[in-house]
Parts: C-alpha cells; structure tokens; sequence
C-alpha cells in the first residue's frame, strides 16, 4: 500500500457531451483519495452553467480552479472538446487560491496586498506538510482581457521569491468569450491565482520553438490599449508583414501567424510577439502588449522534436523522476505542429513525459506575458 506522499497526482479527462456524465466519468477514475485542490480545464463546447453545477457535485468541499480552453493536454497528448482535472493528493500538497473577479478595474495596490496575504496563508497552513517546503503559483487569466502584462508583473512582484507560471485561458479561437473558474462558477474578464506548496520538488520553466531571423520591421503606428498595429516601417501593417514573411499577396490566418511569429528582443531574449487576427482595415492585432517604435524581429522555426527532448531531459537532471508536468502550451504552437504534419509526434512527447494541461491564448513566466510559449510547472515523485 502507498503511504499518503507517494501517491501521484491525479489526473482524469472525460469525452462525454453532458457535464454530468463527463464528471461522473472522472470521479470513476479520480477515486476517493483525498485531495487537497483541483484544476480543471474544459472544451469551449460546454454549457458553463451546467459544468460548473457539474463540477460542484463531483467535488464537494474541493477548493477548485480552471479555465476554458483553445484545446487540452490529456493522456492523448493534444487533446480537445474535454473536461479535465488534476488532482494534487492531501498528504503531499496545499492549496490556497485567490480570484480578481473584475479586472477592467484591477487595483494593483489592493492585489499586492491580496497577494501577499496569500502567499503568508500558505506559508502558514502547508507547515504540517513537512520541512522545507517548496511553493509555485499557478495563474489563469481570461486570455481576451488584454490585461495580462499588467496583472503578471503586478502578482509577480507581490509574491516576491515564489516562481509564477500559467496561461491565458481560450474560447477554440472563437475570440468571443473565455472564462475562469473558481468558488463554484465560471466568471469572464477575471483571473486566478493558486499558490501550490509541496514538500516534493517543483520546476517552472519556459521553452519556445522559434529563434530570430533576419527580417526586421518597426511599429510605426499603434492603437496600444487594443493591442492593434495599423502601420509597420510606415506601411499599412499586414501588407507589410506579408511582404517581410515573403508571401506578399496571400492570404492571412492563424496558420501563417503561427508559422511565421514576430520576436521583440527583452531584457537580452527574444520572446515571441503573437498576431491573433488580420482585421478587414489591412490592421494586425496582437495577443500581446505592443506599442510604436517597438522594433520586430521575424521568428524562424527550430527543431521541435529534438528541443523538447532536451527540455524534458533537462527537467530530470533537475528534479530527478518527474510525476507530472503541467503545461500551458499556446494554441498556435499546436496549429503549427499540425502544419508541419509533426502533431502526432509532439503528442506522443507530451504522453511520454506526463504532460497535462491546455492550449492558451498566451503564457505567463514570472513577471512576463509571452506568446507561442511551452511553459509550465514540472513536479517530482
């Protein structure tokens, strides 16, 4: 028999159309272990009223969080039109969790103080875990809010020492509505976040599959609050791209975004600068913050395969036998896997390595937003 910290993290995903019957499903496979927090990640297709009563009867006296999705990461590797939870066993883990329930109106001096309450409510109350307790905080924000700079650094700087990682939730590249989940029921323009404390070793890390290329291109002009660009090096902006990309003429959607990524140079790295859309006035909008002057680089894709094999290599050199790994992996990496016909492969990688998770609208690492990111939490036995 497993004492109590051997378990592993629970996990469990389920097909099924009616909430209900989805939910039943996976407390089937969840057991009755106890538990000391859930994340749930659900398909778009769901009547969110109706899920959220259906999560509530399957996990009574839970504290519980999640978001919708662009797509899942089950034991299938990509994933969609699921319901999953992760489950972290009461013996090895606590879990503490706050919600910004409106953040048109984010107060950043209130969630610092919010914030920091938080991180002393875990500190606190994960003591009987043992000693030398390692904490992360997991955070989840409507991933159409068009505040998640804001919100990161904010949270990032109140947690002082404590690593952050997580995701933009999604709505199936809808562009409508995403939604967060926590206390019972699912809230749109809001946000999460759970500080994750365990006496098991925990590593949040961040990879892309891009490294710049040539091609350079200046914003020069910019609606930054819509996070719109309207002109690049004083060009109407998507003829412009287009042209930079060298396909001046074709067409524009969410393949050609994810395969030809603009990169913005920060702090010595290049991170990726995603476009969501090509709107009718010949405008690009982006998933991230931009502004005028800021100077792109055009991104050229790298070894997947072999880049996350040294990924996943490198996380077992540092915490030794992984448990699970969850990851927030944005939506466009996924539809650029299937592009370059590798999504089988890349599938395959995720099961392997004991990825769970959800395809974003966009990553958050420490204080940074980023884009077209494989970011996440990797968790030892």
């Amino acid at each position: 028999m497993q004492i109590e910290e051997e378990r592993t993290i629970a996990f469990a995903s389920s097909h099924a159309c009616d909430p209900f019957a989805a939910m039943g499903e996976i407390a089937e496979q969840l057991g009755d272990a106890p538990l000391a927090g859930a994340i749930v990640f659900c398909s778009n297709s769901f009547e969110r009223d109706r899920l959220a009563q259906a999560i509530n009867v399957g996990t009574e006296g839970l504290r519980v969080i999640g978001c919708t999705s662009s797509g899942e990461l089950t034991g299938r590797g990509y994933d969609h039109d699921s319901l999953s939870v992760i489950g972290f066993p009461a013996g090895a883990f606590h879990m503490a969790s706050h919600a910004f329930l409106d953040i048109d109106h984010f107060d950043p001096a209130a969630a610092r103080a919010a914030v920091r309450a938080l991180a002393a409510e875990a500190e606190r109350d994960s003591r009987t875990l043992g000693q030398h307790v390692n904490h992360v905080a997991l955070f989840l924000v409507d991933g159409l809010s068009h505040s998640e700079e804001l919100l990161t650094m904010t949270i990032q700087d109140a947690l002082g020492d404590i690593p952050l990682v997580g995701g933009s939730s999604g709505d199936d590249l809808a562009f409508r509505q995403t939604a967060i989940f926590h206390g019972g029921a699912f809230h749109p323009r809001a946000a999460v976040l759970a500080i994750l404390s365990s006496v098991r070793p925990m590593h949040v890390f961040k990879e892309q599959h891009y490294r710049p290329g040539a091609a350079k291109m200046v914003i020069t002009g910019a609606q930054p609050v819509e996070r719109i660009v309207t002109e690049i090096n004083a060009e109407p902006a998507a003829a412009e791209y287009l042209r930079l990309a060298g396909h001046a003429g074709e067409a524009l959607g969410t393949e050609f975004f994810a395969a030809h990524p603009p990169m913005v140079r920060v702090g010595g790295e290049y991170h990726v600068r995603s476009i969501q859309s090509a709107n009718p006035d010949g405008s690009l909008t982006f998933y991230c913050a931009i502004d005028e002057g800021l100077v792109l680089t055009l991104g050229e894709p790298i070894d997947r395969i072999a880049g996350m094999n040294a990924l996943f290599e490198g996380i077992r050199a540092k915490i030794g036998a992984v448990d699970r790994i969850i990851a927030f992996d944005c939506v466009l990496n996924r539809i650029d896997a299937e592009q370059r016909q590798i999504a089988r492969a890349v599938s395959e990688l995720y099961r392997s390595n004991g990825v769970i998770g959800f395809n974003t609208y966009g990553e958050q690492f420490h204080a940074l937003h980023v884009n077209q990111t494989f970011s996440g939490l990797a968790i030892g036995r």
